[in-house]
């Protein structure tokens, strides 16, 4: 398992946010500390602590594995070429991301 990013929900949107349609979140990453920023509209299908939540995420080299026994938030997605999940985990939101 290797660490990724923090991400932190913010409640506007900043400048120069990637927009992500199936999830309804917009992004911008700040790769100098690691951070992902995120801010979600009102319809986001996500579960409301991935959009309230500070979480952390971790590449991993299984998905499946890793989310497997643990409060599951967002089941496994398909990114195109990776797949997230993010679970909840001794009160920490955890994002689990996995290459093809």
């Amino acid at each position: 398992m290797k660490y990724m990013h923090t991400g932190i929900p913010l409640s506007a949107k900043l400048e120069g946010m990637m927009y992500a349609a199936p999830l309804k979140v917009w992004i911008k990453n700040e790769p100098t500390y690691q951070i992902e920023f995120l801010y979600f509209e009102a319809a986001s299908p996500m579960a409301g602590a991935i959009q309230t939540q500070t979480h952390v995420a971790y590449e991993v080299e299984n998905i499946d594995q890793a989310m497997e026994g643990k409060d599951v938030l967002w089941p496994k997605f398909d990114l195109g070429d990776a797949y997230i999940g993010f679970v909840l985990d001794k009160a920490v939101v955890v994002e689990f991301y996995q290459k093809k």
